[in-house]
């Protein structure tokens, strides 16, 4: 059997804590990104400063209205046992949404573009995208060509990273020729391959687009 959701509910309730056999502990607050533009409804998500513009992500297959829609981050405060209290807090996105309707997600599955099966998978194994720049993000698929300047290392892209100290968002970010935007965050710890989940209500509608950074275990 592919990969089992966990209970994304518990990870996006500000106040929620973790903590690894390490000693290293965590609290979870919700930080907000904006509103994205979903002018087709296709969504795409990927590592922006690797995938954006080269045409190798395709949207999801599932699609929703066009429109506005809610973005947020599940932010981890991290905090080290062996380490003194510091200036700046340890932050790390452990996920991060795209609200489509507020209500709540009774079940979920994984996010499929055009060429994946779900009876390819292994046992615990899931489909999602790579990250090889420390980044994430989600668009609308007419942003695609949006934000040339990114493969060039500059832009509105790189600004917004750059202007905040490299925080770890979430930054909504406009291109000025198009309007097109996206959001964008910095990848829980780093580099590597996550998933993203889409979430229905009971009336079978998509509630979000989530995709899991790995940060927190599930909830003891």
């Amino acid at each position: 059997m592919p990969m089992s959701p966990r209970d994304y509910t518990w990870l996006f309730t500000p106040g929620s804590t973790f903590a690894f056999e390490s000693g290293i502990t965590g609290v979870i607050h919700v930080a907000g990104g904006g509103e994205l533009d979903l002018p087709t409804g296709r969504v795409v998500a990927s590592d922006p400063f690797v995938y954006l513009g080269s045409g190798d992500i395709e949207p999801f297959t599932v699609s929703v209205p066009p429109g506005r829609y809610r973005v947020e981050a599940a932010v981890a405060t991290i905090v080290r046992p062996d380490e003194p209290p510091a200036d700046k807090p340890h932050l790390r996105v452990a996920a991060a949404r795209l609200v489509i309707r507020d209500e709540p997600t009774v079940s979920w599955e994984l996010a499929l573009r055009p060429d994946q099966d779900l009876a390819e998978l292994k046992d615990d194994e899931f489909f999602g995208y790579g990250v090889d720049a420390g980044t994430g993000c989600f668009y609308d698929a007419a942003a695609e060509e949006a934000f040339p300047e990114v493969q060039e290392d500059e832009g509105p892209l790189w600004d917004a990273f750059e202007d905040s100290g490299w925080s770890v968002g979430p930054h909504l970010v406009t291109s000025p020729s198009t309007g097109h935007n996206l959001v964008t965050f910095i990848s829980g710890w780093g580099d590597g391959f996550y998933p993203t989940w889409i979430g229905r209500s009971a009336s079978g509608e998509v509630t979000c687009f989530l995709t899991d950074f790995f940060v927190a275990p599930d909830p003891s």
